[in-house]
């Protein structure tokens, strides 16, 4: 009997064998009980505040309510609704003809506008609402220069009210406007010509191309930055204050701390909660359920309209003017109220500030990129429905206000605190005081669970150019789960996590609800430094620490707009 000897193909044939069974031992061992706790657990960490807020306000004084409905709650409402509508509704103006101007028409500057018009994004609304009131308000410079300059007294003339419902929808629109134009934008440059090269050949105009081919399919873009102008509005407390504005944010603040009242205000928050689940229903619904996809592979870059004359002009000063609204005018007045007054800042406690801002910021994002590292990674080891519902009901803290988070936070840290100090008392005769409550921890945990979405959707973004054969081949060598996240996942991550981290520093950075509600007593970061001086209306002594958030929230809009340009390959002057 004879034998016949191997090919050279059995032994290929043999390791290619050998890699399905170590790739079916890894699909059919997904189901990681260890991956999938780590995700509950971390989710339960997340919605911990919101049940805290909910129970409290189920279990707080039932004479509350009537005192809410009847006071509070009808013109907090209202103010609320009509902010988010009106800000949703310029922003959706302003943002999408601005993208349209600049994917569709070559012009002058428009290179440069195009770059110029994400800035707005670093000032936040509070600042921005500082700086113009600082302007508009009867003894700010406009008014008085317009008094000067024509003799007129307080009777001769009207002038709009900066300190209102309309003053507020403005200066929030000039400055969040660049959610909508950054969607709007990635999805213009994204569209094929082909299709809109149909239109033209069917008799419609340039506008009629835009009503009827293009803003459809922009649809739900325009609806996720719509979604999120709203988010920023429902979050925003400094400049609805300074404005005079009673939102529902506004609110919660004073029936909590002015009037003593944590039950009223839990009531109010779950008012709120409410409302962001419809945002976020309406949200979806605006986005519709169609599919919407080229169909052939003729897709070309769409190509530049020449604007001559002053026709291109005009143009180019349409799209400036919400650049010079929305950045110009407040980054020139803190820089030059931040030049004449820097010693002021400075003995005023900027550096303090500073260093607290740069110390939490800094935790935070470590904080949430490793969280959002670990609620990324689990759906990929363990593959079930509950591992992706933990990943996607993580990203509900970013739409949670700072308010209401601060509010939920506080209450299971109070809980825990007074817990340990009867404990302590009872076992050890002393007392423990507040360990959580009103300190560092408070507000990283607060920081965490508001901006691990935007950690974990870069992390998701990195994770998604792995292919899962890595992970196989990993495994098929002996590695385990942990084991290929640390030495082979987390170098090729490097870029992914330090955007992330760059993206979570800058917005715990300007956070001013959660820090001014859950601060250590007598602890000023950056945000709370300029409130402090705002309210006593001396916004030019807090401009140094205004510019210096401003100067911090340039970077990732810079890197935010390299990505979408570089996808889009736009390179037109």
């Amino acid at each position: 009997m004879s034998l016949t000897p191997p090919t050279s193909a059995d032994p290929q044939r043999g390791a290619l064998e050998s890699l399905r069974r170590a790739f079916s031992a890894w699909r059919a061992s997904s189901h990681a009980p260890g991956w999938s706790f780590t995700a509950a657990l971390v989710l339960a960490v997340i919605a911990l505040p919101i049940a805290a807020v909910l129970y409290l306000a189920a279990t707080a004084n039932a004479n509350d309510w009537p005192h809410l409905v009847s006071s509070v709650l009808p013109i907090a409402l209202q103010n609320t609704l009509l902010l988010v509508l009106g800000t949703g509704l310029v922003t959706l103006v302003v943002g999408t003809g601005t993208a349209w101007l600049v994917t569709m028409y070559r012009f002058p500057g428009r290179a440069v506008l195009d770059r110029l018009l994400v800035l707005p994004l670093a000032i936040p609304t509070y600042i921005a609402a500082y700086c113009y009131g600082e302007l508009f308000d009867y003894a700010g410079p406009v008014q008085t220069g317009l008094r000067s300059l024509f003799g007129w007294t307080v009777a001769d003339y009207w002038f709009p009210d900066i300190r209102s419902l309309g003053g507020a929808t403005l200066v929030m629109s000039a400055v969040v406007y660049p959610y909508v134009y950054l969607a709007a934008r990635a999805t213009f440059v994204q569209q094929s010509v082909c299709a809109l090269e149909v239109a033209r050949t069917l008799g419609r105009t340039s506008m009629g191309t835009f009503w009827a081919v293009a803003l459809p399919l922009a649809r739900p873009a325009l609806a996720a930055g719509a979604a999120l102008v709203a988010m920023e509005t429902l979050n925003d407390l400094g400049a609805v204050q300074h404005l005079g504005v009673e939102t529902l944010s506004a609110s919660i603040y004073a029936t909590w701390l002015q009037r003593s009242n944590l039950g009223g205000a839990a009531q109010l928050a779950t008012v709120m909660l409410v409302l962001i689940v419809l945002l976020l229903a309406a949200e979806r619904i605006a986005r519709g359920g169609a599919k919407i996809h080229h169909t052939t592979g003729r897709y070309r870059a769409i190509p530049f309209q020449d604007i001559e004359g002053w026709r291109g002009y005009g143009a180019a000063f349409l799209c400036s003017l919400p650049f010079i609204v929305g950045f110009m005018v407040p980054f020139l007045l803190l820089a030059r109220f931040a030049v004449r007054h820097i010693s002021v800042a400075i003995e005023g406690g900027f550096l303090r500030a500073a260093w607290n801002s740069l110390f939490l910021a800094t935790l935070a994002a470590l904080v949430a990129v490793a969280l959002g590292l670990l609620l990324s990674y689990a759906p990929r080891v363990a593959k079930t429905g509950f591992t992706r519902f933990a990943a996607q009901m993580s990203g509900f803290g970013y739409a949670l206000p700072g308010a209401v988070l601060a509010l939920g936070v506080l209450i299971p840290l109070a809980a825990l605190d007074n817990s340990v100090d009867a404990l302590a008392r009872d076992l050890l005769g002393v007392s423990t005081g507040l360990i959580l409550s009103g300190s560092v921890a408070a507000l990283v945990y607060a920081y965490v669970i508001r901006f691990l979405a935007v950690a974990r959707g870069g992390i998701e973004a990195g994770l998604e150019r792995i292919s899962p054969n890595l992970d196989a081949a990993a495994r098929a060598l002996g590695e385990t789960a942990a084991s290929a996240l640390w030495r082979i996942h987390l170098p090729l991550l490097a870029p992914a996590l330090g955007v992330a981290g760059l993206l979570v520093f800058v917005d715990a950075l300007k956070e001013l609800p959660a820090t001014l509600l859950l601060r250590p007593f007598n602890f000023e970061t950056l945000a709370t430094h300029v409130y402090a001086f705002a309210a006593l209306e001396q916004i030019e002594s807090g401009a140094l620490g205004a510019l210096s958030i401003v100067l911090a929230g340039l970077v990732p809009l810079v890197v935010l707009h390299r990505a979408i340009a570089g996808r889009a390959g736009d390179s037109g002057a």
